[in-house]
């Protein structure tokens, strides 16, 4: 095999990055249809936003998290007569499964610049990683979908892949033992959620927040185009906000804005600096 320049060979070793609203899946709808349907089924109604507020979590860990709010908590013991128990986040995990493997077919299309994004890595000898707080029985047809448009990373991760899922690094290290990258500055950790944010500072990497793809604006992308300059301007600086506080070392909008600010990483790498 010829080797390359090593003028093109990156001192970053590794990206993972997470699926829907980072990759895949603009807005990160998916999961917000299967969860809303779900909840609806059992008689009770849960909004966008409250679907929205434990993303990035394990599905079960999820559904855990949404019937811990104390308004559905409510609803519930209104509608089944007691709170919910571990019982029933078992059942309603198992009824949400169906409803996840058909939406995320339907949200699968990747996000705009992340071909050019990858094929940058790809020209560096940077590994790709990847990993997800889908179920692995959730993942082959999102995994086909991806790789008919370009997308085909080097290991996949999913939450039930692991003991513990975000924001533990558990996922993330499992990457890199797959990937053979054993110097942790050397990798950077992508996601469109606080809580994956917080698994790569756990993980110890570098992190990039992605504010307009993913699950803080969470608009598809034609619901995104079709708004004005202010209305954009406006929820970006609120999504940038939230993952700024999360701790993320760089936010951005989405994965095409990724090479810029791997050129920064890679200057402060040289320079001696560590996440």
């Amino acid at each position: 095999m010829k080797k390359r320049n090593s003028m093109n060979t990156s001192v970053i070793k590794a990206i993972v990055f997470d699926w829907a609203g980072t990759t895949v899946d603009f807005g990160s709808c998916a999961p917000i249809l299967a969860f809303q349907r779900l909840f609806l089924d059992q008689g009770v109604e849960i909004e966008v936003s409250e679907a929205r507020a434990p993303m990035g979590l394990e599905k079960r860990d999820h559904i855990a998290a949404l019937l811990n709010m104390p308004r559905i908590a409510a609803a519930w013991q209104a509608v089944h007569g007691q709170a919910a128990t571990e019982a029933d986040i078992d059942r309603l995990y198992q009824d949400f499964i169906p409803y996840q493997l058909k939406a995320i077919p339907q949200c699968s299309d990747l996000i705009p610049g992340a071909v050019e994004t990858f094929q940058y890595l790809r020209a560096r000898d940077i590994k790709i990683g990847s990993n997800t707080g889908y179920a692995s029985m959730m993942m082959p047809e999102l995994i086909e979908k991806a790789a008919q448009q370009g997308y085909v990373p080097d290991c996949i991760v999913t939450a039930t892949d692991v003991t513990r899922g975000r924001p533990y690094p558990d996922m993330l290290w499992k990457n890199l033992m797959q990937l053979g990258v054993a110097d942790i500055k050397s990798v950077v950790k992508v996601d469109d959620t606080v809580v994956g944010i917080e698994e790569g500072l756990n993980a110890g990497c570098w992190t990039v927040g992605l504010a307009v793809s993913g699950n803080e604006v969470g608009m598809s992308y034609p619901e995104w185009q079709n708004l004005s300059n202010e209305e954009q301007t406006v929820l970006k600086a609120k999504a940038y906000s939230k993952m700024q506080a999360g701790g993320a070392h760089y936010v951005i909008d989405t994965i095409a804005d990724l090479p810029a600010v791997l050129e920064q990483i890679e200057q402060r790498l040289k320079q001696g600096d560590k996440p």
